[in-house]
Order: structure tokens, then sequence, then C-alpha cells
């Protein structure tokens, strides 16, 4: 039976980092317009990265900087009426990005950063903001506790989401353990699923991150299916010449057809 009341599903869709202002515009206005008849039954935010620290290569690319990066993503708010959602990597990036973004987000190697997640949370009450928290590769849900406990002495529970990327199996090579959504949830946060990083081969090209893009769509169907609240997606027009994450990112013209099946699922659910 389908849930009238439901909350809609979270879904953070965009390329992995900011290129250009121009390709952050295309992205944003087709992903609205493709998605639009599922107003009610979805919350889009546009994500993007202003810099993406943890680069294999000394060489890739990183973003176009704090600057410029926040002046795309508020030009995406303007422009197209969405919320938005970056990374920050240090604390005191923390206030700067929260007065223009509407969700901070940690990225899973610093997740267990004290000083960033507690910076992050102060920040992102003063600004009525969310804070998004990737689980480490190296972390079992369980230990997701000791972050929420961090975050919520600024930070009320609602404004606070848990994002399950997978787990290191071995060198170069991620698994997703399902029942971290009910062990996630089970602290009073939302949890999210990442889609894009889970199937990740990280360093599996040698001076790159490889991955395994044909497994996107069935694991963010189990994902949604399993009791996620939603669904983080890293989208390209033409993922291969993606300058980060290009094994990874969906095709920008599939995002409707994956997000028509997440949203049944998740209505269902």
């Amino acid at each position: 039976m389908i849930q009238a009341s439901k909350p809609p599903l979270l879904l953070f869709i965009g390329p992995c980092v900011l290129e250009s202002e121009a390709l952050a515009l295309e992205i944003a206005h087709q992903v609205k317009e493709d998605l639009c008849e599922f107003d009610g039954k979805i919350q889009l935010f546009f994500k993007g990265s202003f810099d993406k620290a943890n680069r294999t290569s000394f060489d890739a690319y990183r973003g176009p900087g704090i600057e410029k990066g926040l002046a795309i993503l508020e030009l995406v708010k303007k422009r197209f009426g969405l919320p938005v959602i970056t990374d920050i990597h240090l604390p005191d990036q923390a206030e700067v990005v929260a007065s223009v973004v509407d969700v901070l987000q940690i990225p899973a190697f610093l997740c267990r950063q004290t000083d960033l997640i507690c910076a992050a949370a102060l920040s992102a009450k003063k600004f009525n903001r969310m804070l998004k928290v990737k689980k480490g590769q190296f972390l079992s849900p369980e230990e997701t506790g000791n972050i929420v406990t961090k975050a919520e002495h600024y930070l009320s529970k609602n404004k606070i989401l848990m994002t399950e990327r997978g787990s290191s199996f071995g060198y170069n090579n991620l698994v997703v353990d399902m029942s971290s959504f009910k062990i996630m949830k089970s602290f009073g946060v939302r949890a999210i699923y990442d889609a894009t990083h889970s199937v990740q081969r990280p360093g599996g090209l040698g001076t790159a991150t490889g991955g395994k893009r044909e497994y996107v769509e069935v694991l963010a169907r189990a994902a949604v299916a399993a009791g996620a609240d939603g669904v983080f997606i890293e989208t390209h027009p033409t993922p291969e010449k993606a300058l980060s994450d290009a094994s990874t990112a969906l095709p920008l013209i599939s995002i409707k057809s994956l997000v028509e099946k997440l949203v049944t699922i998740y209505q269902v659910v």
C-alpha cells in the first residue's frame, strides 16, 4: 500500500567536482527538468565539490576552489531554486560554506575528525543547515553512533544525515552492507546511500580510482528497499570525460529512469 504521508525521498545529484559554471548549470537544469514530475515524492539537492582533496594522483584536477565553487553553487540555487550540498575538509571552512550551501558534507576519510564534525555541526546550526557525514570505509555502521554523538552536541538529530558508501573488502574493492541503514537509523538520524562511491575501486587504476558503473542501479534499488531515506548519485553528460570519478558517474540521460524506479520502491517499502 502506498503511504500518502511518506516523507519525500532525498536525492543528492550532480557532478563529482565543479568543473565549470556552464557544466554545473547544464546539469542542474537538466536534472530539475527531468525530475519535476516527481515533485512531492522527492526532495532534490544539487551536489558538486569545490575541492576534491583526496585525489589519488598529485596532478589530478581538484576543483575551482572555495571562492569560485561557492559562487557557482549560489548561482545554481538562485537560478533553479535548488538547495545545494558540498564537501568541507577543514574546520575553518565550515562557517563560510554554511553561509551558502544547504547541506555540509563530511568526506568519508574525515568522518572521525572531531574538530571538523563539531565545526560543521555548529555552523549548520547557526545557518539552519543540515550536516551529512559519510561513513568511512574503515568503520562499522555501529560506530557511526559516535559521530552522531559528537554532532548532536550542537545540532538536532533531524538535521543529521549518515551515509553508507561501502566498506573496504581487500585491496581496491568495496562491499555494501545493507543492514547499515537500519543500524544507522537506530541512532535517530536519517540514512543515505552513496550509489556512486560504493561502486568505486579505490586506486584500482594505479594512478586513479576505477569503478563499476554498471552496478549503481541495482545497489541503489536494494538500498532503498533496505530502508535508505535517500540516495546520492553523481552524473555527467559524458561520464568518460568527467574530471573526477569518470568510472562511476552515471550518464545524465539515465537519471530520470533510475529515479522513477527508486521512487516506486520507496513508496511501497
